[in-house]
């Protein structure tokens, strides 16, 4: 019984914080420069996500990965490209890095 306890006090905690905000953020009102931010956060996390891996991907050859991120930069900055191309083009560019090598 207290394991159930445990866990559903544990839910509450994880939940309350997550649902909470979507209730509250409705009613406030930020100014251009806060949304901006607030906006921005998930292209700053996946760049702190993808960046290391980018340069750890071949430890002995760090500039494979470059390539690879840097075509990715390249496509990405055409607007009409779909996502799903962008991750294409960097695989295959560094597939074709491989191959070269």
């Amino acid at each position: 019984m207290n394991i159930f306890v445990l866990i559903l006090g544990m839910a509450l905690v994880t939940y309350i914080p997550r649902v909470l905000p979507a209730f509250v953020v409705d009613k406030l009102k930020f100014g251009p420069r806060f949304t901006k931010f607030i906006n921005l956060i998930p292209y700053t996390a996946m760049t702190a996500l993808i960046v290391p891996g980018v340069f750890s991907a071949d430890p002995a050859r760090w500039y494979i990965g470059a390539i690879g991120g840097a075509v990715a930069i390249l496509l990405a900055c055409f607007k009409r490209i779909p996502s799903a191309v962008v991750v294409l083009g960097s695989v295959l560019a560094v597939m074709l890095v491989y191959i070269i090598i």
